[in-house]
């Protein structure tokens, strides 16, 4: 094993054969802290939001808090059993894609796509910025405020290479923060409520004069900057596979557990920052001043701040749990590059993993980690993707008619409503502030979605063998001595094989054809198109449980050359080349790789026969 190899495996552990695919499922308790990290973790900078507005018009206004935060419970309560509708209507996982992609139409489908897939960015860069806020806001650590961006980036790299081992490795590094946060939260809101319930509370309310009246515009500004309290919330239903089964029951149990707990929490802490008189400054975070007023200095306040810290981080989590999945979707249908469809070695979508941490260094970089210029993109792409979601579901209900559709089309109707609405408000109120950013990219995106998907149907037409007629080879006769036998390299039987087998054919006197299942490849189709076209060839098909496609190729070919000691065995790669350079990234470049490996074993005779699309 090589060094980077023993790297690798110490950082990501051993590679997990396709047939644990089951084994790496979630139980409801991991899967809420897997699943709903990015929801409930916003309770810690929700409220706080709402007070930054509404403090504009003065301290005397801030107790408005409370009915703003109603009404998003109300709100959330809308969305988690408009999506219960949903989980119970796609078992097998219902995404906003796939619900608006079937029921309302392919270009729907791809702006709640796009949506969620730059919700998914911001909530990596919002929560891990957020975080690393609460971290500086202890005294003893406020001086690692002047190395924000590198703290952020350095928890990037740590959340992504815990997601990289796995998605039930993931929810055991994910499960004790999750649950420390809940039941810290929990317990600050109990001492409140004792030292309320027993008049030990004697804050006295800040004055601070007014900026602005309080107007309607206003208020749906605090209204819309608190709706953050409800990104993630989708989470759960995007990610039913992930769930023990039966998936679909588990799921909607679990979603129903993070309702109650994020509603409660929310409305808690929204409460108590009116009782202690909290407001927000640039220094110390709300729920710091918070648990600082209910708990005091001691190690509660320390504990709180931790588990605070963390789930806020991990947050991100949940980003990494349906990010890679959503493009792995895309991917599927031709809307992004085909390396992000295939399963890691750890059964995770490791391409998407290593996309969205990229994505997010971007942002944190750009932005510098400030929350408050991160948060005005917030929530635009979650409410675009929701309003599509309850669309489709509405759409779905009608056509299926199925027992008891009227009352799951109204639930649904009534979230798609409620959402379109929030949607207004928030555009409306941050458009100026950083929303127009998100307006003009979902176009931009779908756009590159589109583009993809040309130039995969352009290929498949350029490449398709289905227009060549039937060859009629005589079989190849065996020599007596071989003298130049030639290992074809088979990816798909397209015209770049064909060219690289008729080549093949001019050069060796003992050729074989080489194929690796990963899983994906219909064996029976391949080979009835190979006995119409190659006949005189053997074609090798190698599975590979472990989804490693370099490694069986070698070790194949270390066989077939040990067969052929005293001659050189040349090794055929077909390749394609691009009409432009930024296609190449569209291409899992394979030959590349192959021929990297094949120099390290010391292949003496390597051929890359062209195809020029």
């Amino acid at each position: 094993m090589s060094f980077y190899s023993r790297i690798k495996q110490f950082l990501l552990g051993r590679t997990l054969p396709t047939s644990a695919n089951h084994e790496e499922r979630l139980s409801n308790a991991a899967a809420l802290a897997v699943l709903s990290s990015d929801a409930l973790s916003s309770v810690a900078y929700a409220t706080e939001e709402i007070l930054k507005v509404l403090v504009l018009a003065g301290s005397a206004v801030l107790g408005n808090s409370i009915w703003i935060a109603l009404a998003i419970a109300l709100l959330l309560l809308i969305i988690t059993l408009s999506y219960q509708q949903t989980i119970r209507a796609y078992p097998s996982g219902g995404g906003a894609y796939i619900v608006a992609h079937e029921n309302l139409g392919i270009y729907p489908g791809l702006v709640a796509a796009a949506a969620l897939m730059i919700d998914y960015v911001l909530t990596v860069t919002v929560s891990i910025a957020s975080g690393v806020d609460n971290l500086t806001s202890i005294p003893m650590l406020q001086r690692l405020q002047h190395f924000k961006v590198e703290l952020c980036l350095i928890f990037i790299i740590l959340i992504m290479l815990a997601n990289l081992r796995g998605v039930r490795e993931s929810g055991r590094i994910f499960m004790i923060p999750t649950y420390a946060f809940i039941v810290s939260v929990f317990l600050m809101l109990g001492v409140g409520f004792y030292n309320q319930a027993t008049g030990q509370i004697h804050a006295n309310p800040p004055v601070i004069q007014a900026a602005e009246p309080l107007g309607l515009l206003l208020i749906l500004r605090a209204f819309s900057q608190g709706c953050t309290a409800l990104t993630g919330v989708e989470a759960i239903s995007n990610g039913v596979p992930a769930f023990k089964p039966p998936e679909w029951k588990n799921a909607r149990l679990t979603m129903l557990y993070m309702g109650l707990i994020l509603g409660s929490m929310f409305l808690g802490i929204t409460h108590f920052a009116n009782v202690y008189h909290i407001v927000p400054n640039e220094h110390e975070t709300v729920i710091s001043q918070l648990s600082h007023n209910i708990l005091g200095n001691g190690p509660s306040y320390n504990f709180i701040q931790i588990a605070t810290l963390l789930i806020l981080l991990l947050a991100a989590n949940t980003s990494y749990a349906d990010f890679p999945r959503l493009s792995s979707l895309l991917a599927r249908d031709g809307f992004l590059p085909r390396q992000l469809a295939l399963l890691g070695e750890r059964l995770v979508y490791s391409n998407g993993i290593v996309l969205l941490s990229l994505f997010g260094a971007v942002l944190i970089v750009v932005f510098k980690g400030s929350v408050d210029r991160l948060i005005s993109l917030y929530a635009v792409g979650v409410f675009t993707s929701f309003t599509l979601s309850q669309a489709g579901m509405v759409r779905h209900w009608f056509k299926e008619h199925s027992s008891g559709w009227h009352a799951r089309a109204f639930m649904n109707a009534l979230g798609a409503i409620t959402t379109a609405v929030v949607l207004l408000v928030i555009l409306q109120t941050k458009f100026l502030a950083g929303a127009w950013i998100v307006a003009v990219a979902i176009p931009l995106i779908v756009s590159i979605f589109l583009a993809i998907r040309r130039y995969y149907h352009h290929l498949g037409e350029r490449l398709s063998v289905e227009g060549i007629p039937p060859r009629d080879y005589t079989p190849r006769p065996k020599p007596e001595v071989v003298t130049h036998p030639a290992v074809v390299i088979v990816g798909q039987l397209n015209l770049g094989t064909v060219e690289a087998l008729d080549y093949a054919r001019t050069i060796a006197d003992e050729i074989v054809a080489v194929h690796v299942d990963l899983g994906y490849t219909d064996q029976e189709k391949l080979q009835e198109q190979w006995r119409k076209l190659e006949s005189d060839i053997p074609l090798e098909i190698i599975d590979s449980p472990y989804r490693a496609l370099i490694e069986p190729i070698l070790n194949f070919i270390s066989d077939f050359e040990a067969r052929h000691p005293s001659v050189f065995t040349t090794i055929i790669i077909p390749a394609f080349v691009p009409h432009h350079w930024w296609e190449s990234f569209l291409h899992n470049q394979t030959a590349v790789f192959l021929k990297t490996a094949l120099r390290a074993q010391k292949s003496r005779v390597v051929t890359t026969v062209r195809y020029y699309l």
